[in-house]
């Protein structure tokens, strides 16, 4: 089968391997779209923290059932999407439901070979049919989760005023949701067609351009009371740390981004406002239900979302053209 591999940093290449043989309890999909994720993009550039090399990527996934067991609810055909967390289902985190920050966990296409290959064998409880969703955009399904689970993790509300730094996919999917949720969302960012977008496709409400102006345009829009939660969708540590700058007194700070180096802040001030610092990592099956119902309902736009399509044999050079910032991503799906 073929197989798109990141041999290392700066260097993919179209490979051959022996297709996956299923095991007892897991289903073989034939993968027909892969979303390309940010977090691919840190493996291709060498900033993911939790990798090595070679692997292949690919952890946002649509396909088709191409074997199950034969007590299996899924048939050859079925359309369906994969969650890509692999959980032990035994650690403390497993048995009190928190799967997603299982201690063990794999995530496909960073701790083990993800769906960037025309074949992949999962167990069965991670493989879910897609129902009416077309296979192109259910490769979106894993990305806008990860943003439910941060406006979840949260705990969001109609009264908050939000503040989302970076408008990359990710935090575009925690817009979808906290307007979902009925809050007042600002977001900030470098771009402005990011931002135009933000507010012209997934109704936020106010910009900010991350400039050194940001802290004196967020005081004017809040009139000095400032947000009631922030959330980070930016990987980097600077603004990060600059994000605790925009926290109103009692605030939540919802890190959906992870970056490798430690990141600081002023203790005093920090405990002066009483803020909650919140991680959110990866998501849960409730969260994966959500965006379900969001997209059936028409309230996620994922056409305007799928700025770039491609396919997988072309991954060596997209991936390097699709990275210019002049390029225009925002959602890339390769076909397979």
């Amino acid at each position: 089968m073929k197989a798109l591999l990141c041999n290392e940093p700066g260097s993919l290449s179209v490979v051959s391997r022996p297709e996956p043989v299923r095991a007892e309890g897991e289903v073989l999909v034939r993968i027909r779209h892969v979303g390309i994720c940010g977090t691919d993009f840190h493996i291709f550039g060498g900033k993911h923290p939790f990798l090595e090399y070679p692997r292949v990527m690919g952890h946002e996934l649509s396909g088709t059932v191409e074997e199950a067991g034969a007590n299996s609810s899924l048939k050859k055909g079925d359309p369906v999407y994969i969650v890509p967390y692999l959980s032990c289902g035994t650690c403390q985190a497993c048995r009190k439901g928190l799967t997603n920050a299982c201690r063990n966990i794999r995530v496909l296409g960073v701790h083990c070979d993800g769906g960037m290959a025309e074949y992949l064998s999962v167990p069965e409880g991670n493989v879910v049919p897609t129902g009416n969703i077309p296979l192109e955009d259910a490769a979106m399904i894993e990305f806008l989760a990860i943003g439910a689970h941060g406006v979840k993790r949260g705990n969001l509300t109609s009264a908050d005023r939000v503040l989302v730094t970076g408008s990359g996919p990710i935090g575009m999917s925690a817009i979808i949701f906290a307007k979902a949720r009925g809050a007042h969302v600002t977001v900030m960012d470098t771009r402005e067609d990011r931002l135009a977008f933000a507010v012209d496709r997934l109704s936020a409400d106010q910009t900010i351009i991350a400039n050194g102006d940001a802290e004196a345009e967020a005081e004017r829009q809040t009139g000095g009371e400032w947000y009631d939660v922030v959330i980070d969708a930016t990987g980097n540590a600077t603004p990060i740390e600059r994000g605790f700058n925009f926290l109103a007194h009692g605030a939540r700070y919802v890190l959906l981004s992870v970056v490798r180096q430690d990141i600081t802040f002023a203790d005093p001030e920090f405990h002066k406002r009483e803020a909650t610092l919140i991680a959110s990592r990866n998501a849960q099956p409730d969260d994966f239900a959500e965006v379900v119902r969001q997209i059936e309902a028409g309230r996620v736009p994922t056409r305007a979302l799928n700025t770039h399509r491609g396919r997988l044999e072309d991954g060596p050079t997209l991936f390097t053209d699709w990275l210019k910032p002049e390029a225009g991503v925002i959602k890339a799906i390769l076909e397979v």
